[in-house]
């Protein structure tokens, strides 16, 4: 196979991860894993992500139908939504960091409520064996029996069952058997990994594969091993200086020059959440697009660039800019930023741009719901 170009690279990338909409299940079964996070600004991003994949979606699907949905709440890379493969893949989990012998006793207490009451929100819990907090992740104080139950479907002994207004509510999980040797598990789990953020350079691969000590810490310590194979595994090949990875059976190439299942690729506005498939490697969006992209929720007003939470705003192939949206009672607003300082002077842009914002107002328009 000839090498394929930097440009074909990037073609490759757009048209892989935006396939044709789908169902609910459908897409959360071919992405593999869907990132979360509770900021919205105009939604969450696992909302944002969906919306781009998955017909007439609305903001808060989701998390509407998740109790009938094949699909789990799990760190994987990141915290998200899983299919039930891959949260298969990942446990049990063992390796982690004991508790103290208080803190032990705590959890027994909280795992053995929720298994007496079948399924416990944490405001249950800590009504009926108290409150306290405890340091948290970030040097600050947190509901002790908040973290235990996080802790507990962490380990793989609680699932979530469903949310109430945004709240985890917990249940027991089912008893998990390692299914496969450690080898082939780390595989599947990279490829999971792979198949969802391919393209990918190889600095991008090593980091992405260092990350899975999250999803699996019970093998941190094959994870070097598994990066080696899966570098033997892998289809790859170098663009622009650069050794590029993606999964053996696919073709840039042949996928960049074919049309793609998506309506109008090459003229559709898209704005994309900041953690989406197409943009969450900030390594390859400078190598595609040639301009840094940085999420600054966290970062103080007055160094901001972008804004609070900037929506790469994707034409065709191309990122050329971003926008922030707000959404309120008088409707949809938005305020758009170039990369080029203004706006592409093609007509079919600015169609297309009204197009995606009106598709953006549907989306945020609660559905009716029984």
């Amino acid at each position: 196979m000839t090498a394929p170009t930097l440009a074909e690279l990037r073609r490759f990338a757009v048209r892989r991860s935006l396939f044709a909409p789908t169902t609910l299940e459908r897409a959360i079964a071919r992405l593999g894993f869907v990132q979360a996070d509770p900021i919205r600004a105009p939604a969450r991003a696992q909302d944002l992500v969906l919306m781009q994949r998955v017909r007439d979606y609305r903001a808060g699907d989701l998390e509407a139908r998740y109790e009938k949905l094949a699909v789990e709440e799990d760190f994987f890379v990141n915290y998200g939504f899983v299919a039930p493969a891959l949260s298969a893949l990942m446990h049990p989990r063992s390796g982690l960091e004991r508790h103290t012998r208080a803190r032990a006793k705590k959890a027994d207490e909280v795992l053995a409520f929720v298994h007496a009451r079948g399924s416990a929100h944490p405001r249950d819990v800590e009504r009926h064996l108290g409150g306290g907090t405890e340091k948290n992740y970030w040097g600050g104080s947190s509901n002790l029996t908040t973290r235990l139950l996080d802790a507990l479907h962490y380990r793989g002994e609680l699932r979530v069952v469903r949310r109430d207004a945004g709240v985890r509510v917990y249940a027991p999980a089912p008893s998990r058997l390692l299914a496969r040797g450690v080898s082939e598990s780390v595989d599947a789990l990279i490829d999971v990994a792979v198949h969802k953020y391919a393209p990918l350079p190889a600095q991008s691969l090593a980091s992405l594969v260092g990350r899975l000590r999250y999803a699996a810490p019970q093998w941190r310590g094959e994870l070097a091993r598994g990066l080696a194979r899966a570098k033997e595994r892998l289809a790859h090949a170098s663009a622009s200086g650069v050794e590029w990875f993606w999964p053996a059976r696919e073709d840039p190439r042949r996928a960049a020059h074919r049309g793609a299942a998506s309506d109008d690729p090459d003229g559709r506005v898209r704005l994309l959440s900041p953690f989406d498939p197409v943009v969450w490697d900030r390594r390859r969006f400078e190598l595609f697009w040639g301009w840094a992209y940085r999420f600054e929720a966290y970062t103080p007003v007055k160094k901001r660039k972008l804004g609070y939470y900037a929506l790469p705003l994707l034409w065709g192939e191309h990122v050329v800019g971003w926008a922030n949206l707000t959404h309120d009672a008088n409707g949809l607003a938005s305020t758009l930023g170039y990369v080029a300082g203004k706006p592409p002077r093609d007509a079919r842009f600015r169609r297309a741009l009204e197009l995606e914002l009106e598709r953006f107002a549907r989306f945020l328009t609660p559905r009716r719901r029984p």
